[in-house]
């Protein structure tokens, strides 16, 4: 969820520093800023999410570190003093204003994408942002297999579009949106509720909803009556990517809350974990989870959310994991698209049939693409087994999202029942083509332009292991090509991308 980077930044505290500019007080940082600073901000739901400023003074420069939410550890970027404030940014999108007013330190948190955000911050103990008491692991084991997702999980998740503001009514509207525009008769069967739903625990330690969802299990069986499947979010840390609370010491009892509520689907995101946890210790504290999910009586597709830190591919079907992602956040954007998508090829040999790997969420429809480069994106998710996560507003879709996210030709390609990943054939240039074994022994073939202008892209058969002439049809014009004896070649416009299937001619 937009946890971007976080794989490198959560291991430990990161320090920053500050020039104190002697020759003109407005500018020299207050002695009055050291300490550990509290900042308390109500967030929708009704829940409370503390962040943390440990600022240090270091002879003429004060370093120190933000928790965020109290679960991730930011080192601040090009910090600096403007007159009387302290200014700086941190790898999540926002700029940070700090100011002395009293004994109180006035916070302005400004967002890259949405309305600015004000505080106070008070002092506090750093004692106080200790994570907790860490609880032993168990020893790695092999968690038996659900004998979910014998392809890959299709359907829509909450983050991409509505983030933090993700309530009880907006994901009853998706689910009426995917039944109403034909998108769940193609397969898009999850409607997944990311970070953002958590409240508290009552007095026997379970999992209660915030504000903005009133009872889990009536919109539950709301999903399920529209043929649909209701899907959840939480974190193996203390606390979630967005400061709610997680299911640290707590997973068995969460399971078994999912599974009454009727939750068929779990995104478990690393997060706080880290405050907790080392890197070594990823496959026990999934496994803990996993096992979990086996013993709450209930089926749950298990997600597993690690940005691909420790090559959770080797070891993510051992702890019931069926699917994991590869990456970090996708954001919607060609660069990050593309660099995440045409990254994926090493990684083929270990997708199949109820283990998945996870380049991130759709991002189709939100806005910061052309329909070309999300023809891309989608195409190129499809080649690549990838769970396909809508993550657009249903309700204001355009028909040209639709048609693409609705493509059922390429729909079919992503769900082929042999589940082989494709892997890249060819790269020159700006040139990529990339190919995957279908089951009715057919191949799937995306010809990539990467570039800025048109190029003419010759996909030569013998590349594919083919030979004799081929018959082939473009899965996004929707008609058969022609026959070719032993090659094929198209333009292909900026960010483009033609997609075949290509079968032996009969």
């Amino acid at each position: 969820m937009k946890k971007l980077l976080f794989a490198l930044l959560f291991l430990t505290g990161t320090s920053f520093s500050i020039m104190a500019h002697n020759a003109d007080k407005s500018t020299v940082c207050p002695s009055t800023l050291f300490g550990t600073w509290r900042l308390d901000m109500v967030q929708p739901g009704n829940v409370t999410l503390t962040s943390y400023f440990i600022i240090r003074p270091n002879n003429k420069l004060f370093e120190g570190t933000i928790v965020i939410n109290g679960a991730v550890d930011l080192s601040f970027s090009k910090p600096r003093m403007e007159a009387d404030e302290a200014v700086f940014s941190t790898d999540w999108n926002r700029d940070y204003r700090l100011k002395m007013t009293g004994d109180k330190l006035k916070v302005v948190i400004a967002h890259t994408n949405k309305p600015w955000e004000e505080g106070v911050a008070y002092q506090v103990p750093e004692s106080e942002t200790k994570p907790p008491t860490f609880i032993p692991l168990p020893a790695l084991t092999t968690v038996p297999s659900n004998g979910l997702a014998q392809t890959p999980p299709m359907g829509w998740n909450s983050w991409n579009h509505f983030g933090a503001n993700v309530t009880d009514s907006i994901v009853r509207a998706a689910a009426d949106q995917l039944v109403n525009s034909g998108l769940a008769a193609l397969g898009y069967v999850y409607i997944n509720i990311d970070d953002c739903w958590e409240g508290s625990r009552d007095l026997k330690g379970n999992i209660v909803p915030n504000d903005k969802f009133p009872n889990m299990k009536k919109l539950a069986d709301y999903v399920h009556a529209k043929g649909l499947k209701l899907g959840i979010y939480s974190s193996p840390g203390p606390l979630t990517c967005g400061g709610y609370v997680g299911s640290y010491g707590y997973e068995e009892q969460d399971a078994k809350t999912y599974a009454s509520w009727g939750i068929d689907y779990l995104k478990y995101d690393w997060c706080s974990a880290a405050r907790v946890y080392t890197n070594e210790q990823l496959q026990a504290a999934f496994q803990k989870m996993g096992t979990a999910l086996v013993n709450s009586g209930r089926p749950i597709v298990y997600s597993l959310c690690e940005y691909g830190m420790g090559d959770v591919w080797k070891w993510g079907t051992q702890v019931g994991g069926n699917l994991w992602r590869t990456t970090g956040d996708i954001q919607d954007n060609w660069k990050s698209m593309s660099e995440i998508g045409f990254s994926q090829s090493s990684l083929a040999p270990y997708a199949g049939p109820g283990h998945w790997n996870d380049p991130d969420m759709l991002e189709v429809g939100n806005g910061g693409m052309s329909s070309i480069e999300y023809r891309t994106h989608f195409s190129l998710w499809c080649l690549l087994a990838a769970p396909l996560m809508a993550g657009n507003d249903l309700s204001t879709m355009s028909a040209e999202t639709l048609s693409i996210l609705g493509n059922k030709e390429v729909i079919v390609i992503d769900q082929d029942a042999l589940g082989k990943q494709a892997t890249q054939i060819l790269k020159q240039g700006n040139v990529q083509i990339w190919a995957r074994d279908l089951k009715d022994g057919s191949k799937a073939v995306g010809l990539f332009n990467t570039g800025l202008s048109p190029v003419t892209v010759t996909l030569n058969f013998s590349d594919i292991q083919l030979k004799g002439k081929q018959q082939l049809r473009d899965l996004w014009l929707h008609k058969d090509v022609g026959s070719y004896k032993s090659k094929f070649s198209a333009k292909v416009e900026p960010h483009g991308v033609i997609l075949l299937k290509v079968k032996p001619c009969r």
